[in-house]
């Protein structure tokens, strides 16, 4: 079996915990060089010293290496405005993309849901930390569902688990995290919140996802939720419903009205998760970093073990 070489651009959080991740836990990847820009970053330095090939010449420190020609995967972990150019020169140099930022060049992306439709696509998307954490809650109740009209979700975390390519990326998490609600977890419509906690001790990642559905009844939509649950934690073992799903039926004599939808009756659907990080860089209550990483290196295995491996 064949290891693919990756490279990582961006040695900040997000960076650092995925090279981390795929030293130890990788089945088909192998770490190549991580890119930074600040040759005094954290990312660089502990890259150094596990021994990965490092540069802070961004991009064009990367493709001038000896290692460029051997890169199979290039992950983005940069910035929304950052990735067009790179992903402009992975293009032209043959090498598969995996977008972690919210530029959305490539199809979102939720490795439970829509992974084996995308593998043959040179660029996909992982959306954000709140798309990976909730999508799969709107999908589990839209397949058993006849429609849904509308899905919100709130991801909060941990200040101290958003960086500065997070916080420079909000309006572009919200709006991407909201398409995909849409696009991939089968909502007519979608509405994206994040809430930055910044209380301490550190709270963990907490999501709550409100569905409104039609045409399915509750122990349908309970059992599909709680399978997606167990499907997701095969990558992302921290996953976790906090409490049972809850119901409210709207019906008839009380309906909701939906902007641009019109009224509504059915079910609505409240579903409440946490998500506990695996702690391989930040601590634990860094939810939102793990599940973005666990998410893009199981999509970089999955597209090596079926292209590269066969």
């Amino acid at each position: 079996m064949t290891k693919a070489k990756v490279a990582i651009l961006g040695s900040g959080n997000i960076g650092t915990d995925l090279m981390i991740k795929i030293m130890r836990n990788s089945k088909h990847l192998e770490m190549g060089v991580m890119v930074g820009v600040d040759e005094a970053s954290d990312g660089l330095a502990r890259a150094k010293r596990m021994g990965v090939a490092i540069t802070a010449g961004g991009i064009d420190g990367l493709i001038a290496m000896p290692e460029w020609p051997d890169i199979k995967v290039v992950f983005d972990a940069t910035s929304a405005y950052a990735h067009q150019r790179h992903h402009d020169i992975c293009m032209a140099a043959g090498k598969q993309m995996i977008d972690l930022t919210p530029a959305a060049i490539g199809p979102h992306t939720v490795p439970v849901v829509n992974l084996d439709s995308n593998l043959d696509l040179t660029n996909v998307n992982m959306v954000t930390c709140g798309g990976q954490a909730t999508i799969p809650m709107v999908y589990a109740v839209r397949r058993v569902s006849t429609a849904v009209p509308y899905a919100e979700i709130v991801a909060s975390v941990s200040s101290r688990s958003a960086g500065p390519g997070t916080r420079a990326n909000i309006d572009e998490f919200t709006e991407t995290t909201a398409r995909a609600i849409e696009t991939v977890g089968g909502a007519v419509r979608g509405k994206a919140i994040i809430i930055l906690n910044p209380a301490e001790p550190p709270v963990m990642m907490r999501d709550t996802v409100y569905v409104l559905a039609q045409g399915a009844d509750q122990a349908a939509i309970e059992a599909s939720v709680e399978a997606m649950v167990e499907e997701v934690r095969s990558y992302v073992p921290g996953y976790r419903l906090k409490q049972k799903v809850q119901f409210e039926h709207i019906g008839d004599n009380a309906p909701l009205t939906i902007p641009g939808y019109g009224a509504f009756t059915g079910i609505k659907v409240s579903i409440f998760l946490e998500v506990e990080g695996a702690a391989h860089y930040l601590p634990a209550y860094a939810g939102n970093l793990d599940i973005m990483t666990s998410a893009a290196m199981a999509t970089a295995d999955r597209w090596v073990e079926r292209t590269v491996n066969g």
